[in-house]
């Protein structure tokens, strides 16, 4: 196994698909006790919304289903160079999107890849 060269630098979100977000969100701050961190537009009419407990530096975006999602979550990398992990990862063969996301200036850019077993990861420039 050859060493590591990606920017990875923690697990930065761990995705929740919902089917209420503002039922989801009072679970989550009113029962749970989090913090809302992210409460944003996305995409085209979307929403993105970010939760954590106090002080944590990983956080739960609640999220409604894509098209075609079978449920389930989706653990999202924190990375300095999502351009540069990129392409590090689809030259080893990885399963990744066939392109970069870039969705404006005010959304990080962001790919999306699998795992042998077909599990979705997600890799987000921050920072």
């Amino acid at each position: 196994m050859s060493a590591t060269t990606t920017q990875i630098t923690q697990v930065g979100t761990v995705i929740i698909p919902v089917s209420d977000q503002d039922r989801a969100l009072e679970f989550y701050v009113g029962k749970l006790g989090f913090e809302k961190r992210l409460d944003a537009s996305f995409g085209q009419g979307g929403r993105w919304i970010e939760v954590a407990p106090p002080g944590a530096a990983t956080t739960i975006a609640l999220i409604p289903p894509g098209e075609g999602d079978l449920g389930g979550s989706e653990v999202s990398l924190t990375t300095r160079n999502a351009e540069s992990d990129f392409s590090t990862l689809k030259a080893r063969g990885v399963d990744t999107d066939a392109e970069l996301i870039r969705m404006g200036d005010d959304v990080p850019p962001m790919f999306t890849f699998r795992d042998p077993d077909g599990n979705r990861l997600r890799m987000v420039q921050r920072g």
